[in-house]
């Protein structure tokens, strides 16, 4: 399964396409918004195939570590160019 990491404003202006993607193609998108990934988009049936098996539950555990926003909840959020 491909994963892509789009923009919010990319999520937003390409929402029909991006949902066709991802239940056609199993494309999972990964969301950033001020340059921080906030989201990921993923189908149903890839989500229910993910809970059921561990070995893809460690994959996306290590990609949701490895993406994880390094601020903590409450810090202020500097975004470029501040």
């Amino acid at each position: 399964m491909p994963t892509r990491t789009i923009t919010s404003t990319e999520a937003q202006n390409n929402f029909g396409q991006i949902i066709d993607a991802v239940v056609q193609e199993h494309t999972r998108f990964i969301i950033k918004r001020r340059n921080a990934p906030q989201a990921i988009m993923m189908s149903l049936s890839d989500l229910r195939q993910l809970l059921s098996n561990a070995t893809e539950r460690k994959k996306i555990d290590s990609v949701i570590q490895e993406l994880a926003p390094v601020y903590k909840l409450g810090e202020a959020v500097n975004t470029p160019g501040e």
